[in-house]
């Protein structure tokens, strides 16, 4: 069964003109032999340090905001890993890497399976048009990009986003999963479904 490993990055994340000092979530699930990066934020040493000598078989991106995509092609020169992007957010994309294009397509209830536990790609718009969560059931946790924080709802106040998109999107999707899932963010703590059910239950 495979392993969640963290760290955190730091850089900034620009759109709508305007840029923000942020800090990211760097997830890494595999085992002693392989894994997936999830996404690929501000620095690619900052993930091959969480790499290690493992093989990487994928760089899962849950949306393509630039301080979630800004290293993935530089991540993918040094690893040969594709990259992976629902194509709902290729204007996202465009805006950071005009110049080249990820290689998987994701689509809502992909799996992709590393060290033995499956991800299912869960398509959660909201936040961004194409964002995605991965559900990992059999180590009980759920990577929800910016999609869902401790404390509610990714933002929604730029372009390409919608509050009552992202709302339903939680509400339909990732609060029917069980509620001790260990909810793994884009920035900042975990929580889990069950606390942010009871936090969103107006």
């Amino acid at each position: 069964m495979a392993r969640v490993d963290h760290a955190v990055s730091s850089g900034t994340f620009s759109l709508d003109g305007e840029t923000f000092e942020v800090d990211n979530n760097i997830w890494v699930v595999g085992d002693d032999r392989e894994c997936v990066v999830i996404d690929a934020p501000h620095s690619v040493e900052d993930i091959l340090a969480v790499v290690g000598d493992r093989t990487v078989t994928a760089i899962v991106c849950t949306h393509a905001h630039d301080d979630h995509v800004r290293v993935a092609p530089a991540l993918r020169e040094r690893v040969g890993a594709p990259i992976m992007l629902h194509p709902a957010d290729r204007p996202l994309w465009e805006l950071t890497h005009p110049d080249t294009t990820w290689d998987v397509d994701l689509a809502d209830g992909d799996t992709i399976t590393v060290g033995g536990t499956e991800l299912r790609v869960l398509h959660t718009p909201g936040h961004a048009p194409g964002a995605v969560c991965l559900y990992a059931e059999d180590i009980g946790c759920v990577f929800t990009g910016d999609t869902l924080f401790q404390g509610g709802p990714g933002a929604t106040g730029r372009s390409y986003s919608d509050a009552d998109v992202i709302r339903e999107s939680i509400r339909s999707t990732l609060f029917t999963l069980p509620e001790d899932t260990v909810v793994h963010t884009g920035h900042g703590d975990d929580t889990t479904i069950a606390a942010e059910k009871a936090g969103m239950s107006d």
